[in-house]
C-alpha cells in the first residue's frame, strides 16, 4: 500500500491559532479604518446625530385613544384628523427622552403651521414632574399623561421612546423605536406635511 502524504500544515497547533487570531485581527482593524475613512470622506463628515434613522413603514388606522392633557382635559387622536401628528411615547427618567425633546419642540415650531401637531405621551409618571419637566425644555406642543399604559398597548410597543406619525386621513404611516433626529424627521416626515 502506498502512503498518503499528510495535507495538514506543518504549522504546530499554537503557531496555527496565533496566525489565525492575527488574520482575524488584521481583519477587523481593515474593517474599521475602512468604516472610518467612508464616514470621513462625506461633506464635512458624518455624526451619529447626523444619520437619518429609518423608520418602520405601516399603512393602518390610528387605534381609538384618548387622554387627559396637564390641566386634566379629554385629548382624543381623533380631535386632530386632517392633520399630520406625531405621537411620541417618553418618560422624564429615560435619557433618550429627554435627548430628543429639543429636536421636536424645533421640528414642532417649523412646521406647526402646516397642519401639523406633536402629541408627547407621557408614560406614567407624577403630573408634577411632567410639568416641571415641560417647563425646563419649553415644551409648547400638548402632552397628555398616561399613567395606565393606555398609549404603549394601542401601539403594542414597550419600549421608550417611541415615535408614530398619523397622516391628515388617521393611518399609522412610519414608526421609530428610540430617539429621532433632526435629520430622520425632515428625510421621513416632511414630505407627508405636503401630502
Amino acid at each position: 500500500m502506498k502512503q498518503r502524504k499528510s495535507t495538514k500544515s506543518t504549522l504546530p497547533s499554537s503557531n496555527r491559532k496565533v496566525f489565525s487570531l492575527s488574520l482575524i485581527g488584521a481583519g477587523l482593524i481593515f474593517i474599521g479604518v475602512a468604516a472610518f475613512f467612508l464616514l470621513s470622506q462625506t461633506d464635512g463628515g458624518v455624526s451619529a446625530d447626523t444619520l437619518a434613522v429609518r423608520p418602520a413603514e405601516l399603512n393602518h388606522a390610528a387605534p381609538d385613544l384618548t387622554l387627559r392633557d396637564l390641566e386634566g382635559k379629554l385629548v382624543s387622536l381623533t380631535d386632530y384628523r386632517g392633520q399630520v401628528i406625531l405621537v411620541n411615547n417618553w418618560a422624564t427618567w429615560c435619557p433618550p427622552c429627554r435627548a430628543e425633546m429639543p429636536v421636536l419642540e424645533a421640528y414642532y415650531q417649523a412646521n406647526r403651521q402646516k397642519g401639523f401637531v406633536i402629541l408627547a405621551i407621557e408614560a406614567g409618571d407624577p403630573v408634577e414632574e411632567v410639568r416641571a419637566f415641560v417647563r425646563q425644555y419649553g415644551l409648547s406642543f400638548p402632552v397628555l399623561l398616561d399613567p395606565e399604559g393606555h398609549s404603549l398597548a394601542a401601539f403594542n410597543n414597550p419600549a421608550l421612546p417611541n415615535t408614530y406619525i398619523i397622516d391628515r386621513q388617521g393611518r399609522v404611516r412610519l414608526a421609530w423605536t428610540g430617539a429621532v433626529n433632526q435629520k430622520a424627521l425632515e428625510t421621513f416626515l416632511t414630505p407627508l406635511l405636503k401630502e
